[in-house]
């Protein structure tokens, strides 16, 4: 479980197949082989760590549903670590399973970012929404997709601030949205049911 909060910014040093290392100081800190850390917004496994890197094997599965193939080394990547229980929950509660690659439409401040349609149903305005992995407030839900302002601190720490038209991001809508509509599903088909 992670909040959307970026801890610090890494850079993609190598890949090699499916196993990336990734230059980074402040999530390394206290790492263990093992231990779940957020890369754009895809919840992956430590499998080693040394003096300012880490690595971690990703399958063909998240290449399919992320924008991490895209990534070349020395691209910049947000980087958080798990949530502990004692943290404060200063964006939303993110899963680190990223829903759908989005693309960018229009650039910082007023971003504006395209998604698959059938996502849509998950957004709301002054909704959450995770943009590779980084935690927003939507502003607008537009007919293929949604805005976000993103305010200066935000597009300096981030990468959302260098992101043009055309650039694909890893999105990850609010998890409570789609429990609510697990839920209520049942109810709500068996009412329109002849």
């Amino acid at each position: 479980m992670f909040t959307g909060i970026v801890e610090e910014l890494g850079t993609l040093a190598e890949r090699d197949g499916g196993r990336v290392r990734i230059s980074a100081t402040t999530v390394i800190d206290g790492l263990a082989v093992g231990d779940s850390i957020a890369v754009n917004g895809c919840c992956v496994t430590a499998v080693a760590a040394g003096d300012g890197w880490w690595e971690a094997d990703l399958t063909d599965e998240t290449f399919s549903r992320t924008n991490l193939g895209d990534l070349s080394p020395g691209d910049g990547v947000h980087l958080e670590r798990a949530v502990r229980l004692t943290d404060r929950l200063g964006g939303h509660i993110v899963q680190g399973h990223v829903d759908a690659v989005g693309e960018i439409v229009e650039p910082a401040p007023d971003l504006r970012v395209r998604m698959p349609a059938d996502l849509l149903r998950y957004v709301v305005p002054k909704g959450s929404i995770t943009v590779d992995g980084v935690s927003l407030t939507v502003v607008e839900v537009t007919a293929d997709g949604f805005t976000v302002a993103v305010i200066p601190h935000t597009a300096e720490a981030t990468t959302l601030g260098r992101r043009r038209p055309g650039d694909r991001v890893n999105l990850e809508v609010d998890v409570v949205a789609k429990y609510v509509e697990r839920l209520v599903s049942p109810h709500t088909e068996s009412r329109s049911a002849p």
